[in-house]
Formats: C-alpha cells, sequence, structure tokens
C-alpha cells in the first residue's frame, strides 16, 4: 500500500495513473487513503465511465480526481475552504481536466439550490460535524440524485452518529483503522 505523503496524493488509475497532486497541508484536510479508494473504485468499476459525480467535501479532491480519470463524463467538487478551493484549481488545470467543474461553496447551501442530478455522490465531510447525516437527508429529499444512484460515505469509527435515509440500500461497507467507509444505492 501507497502512504500518501503530507500535501500530496496520488491518483490510483485510469488516465492519469501515477501522477502526483499537492494540496494544502492542514489538518483538515485527510484524502482517502488510496487502500480506501482503490476498494471503493473497485465497487464502483462498472459505475464511474460516463457517469456525472459530486465530489461534495472535495478537500484535496482525491475522490474526484480519481473518477474524472477513471472515465467519468463530469466531476462537480464542491469546497468552501478557499486554499483547498486555489489547490483543487491549480490541480484541474494542471491535469487539463475540462470533466471537472469547482464551486466554492457551502455544502449544504449548493445542494439546497442545486438542480443537477448525479450518478455517484460521494460524502467525507468533517468528522464530527453532522454534516453526513443533514447531506443524506438533503440529497434523499432534494434533485440530485439520479434514479439508481451510488452514495459512498465515509466517516470516523467512533463518535460519528450518521442518519442515513430509509430506502437507501447499504451495498458494500468496510472499515480500515478509524474510517469506516460504505456505499449505498438509493432504491
Amino acid at each position: 500500500m501507497s502512504v500518501n505523503q503530507p500535501g500530496r496524493l496520488r491518483i490510483i488509475a485510469g488516465k492519469w495513473r501515477s501522477r502526483k497532486l499537492s494540496f494544502p497541508d492542514q489538518r483538515y484536510l485527510r484524502p482517502t487513503p488510496d487502500r480506501v479508494r482503490e476498494t471503493l473504485f473497485n465497487w464502483l468499476q462498472a459505475d464511474v465511465p460516463g457517469s456525472q459525480c459530486l465530489d461534495l467535501f472535495a478537500g484535496s479532491g482525491a475522490l474526484g480526481f480519481e473518477a474524472a480519470s477513471r472515465g467519468a463524463a463530469q466531476v462537480v467538487m464542491i469546497e468552501n475552504n478557499r486554499d483547498a478551493a486555489a489547490a483543487l484549481s491549480s490541480n484541474i488545470g494542471l491535469l487539463d481536466a475540462d470533466n471537472i467543474e469547482l464551486f466554492i461553496a457551502d455544502a449544504q447551501e449548493w445542494l439546497n439550490q442545486n438542480r443537477r442530478a448525479f450518478d455517484i455522490v460521494f460524502l467525507d465531510p468533517p468528522y464530527q460535524s453532522g454534516l453526513l447525516s443533514r447531506c443524506c437527508e438533503i440529497l434523499e429529499h432534494g434533485q440530485s440524485l439520479a434514479e439508481n444512484a451510488k452514495i459512498y460515505i465515509e466517516h470516523a469509527a467512533v463518535n460519528d452518529e450518521v442518519v442515513i435515509p430509509d430506502g437507501w440500500e447499504c451495498l458494500k461497507a468496510r472499515s480500515a483503522g478509524q474510517v469506516v467507509y460504505k456505499l449505498f444505492s438509493r432504491a
């Protein structure tokens, strides 16, 4: 397993395989580890090509860049931290990633105003923030999920209460260290 250096991440597969990207080395930015991303994208391998993806708490961009590299038609990244957003913008330019769109916005506000439907949604908000449950609820009652959408959630293994909407089926679930990650389908 490859371990990312602080402030650096590696794209695992696809068009930009093995490309290394930089992001601010700040405590709140914790890219999904290589091993977890590899498992997640193995789960999603048939779903990503040609898909519309939403990386709601983009941070380092690890999930969004990986999806774009693996053939997603469009990836929308939402990030409210200006330093992280500047790094995302720089990396989008570095990769000449015309299939990635970045919005500097609050995730909940953006979701409440969004009218696009996404096939895959990545939810990895700051741990213990309560944002995961709130965003799941907004997704369930809003217009952001396509029919049969897949929703990936990542949260701390301890002290992170997560309320999943009725009708979401857990397809896969695993843990790695202090992280729990799951893939849901909206029935």
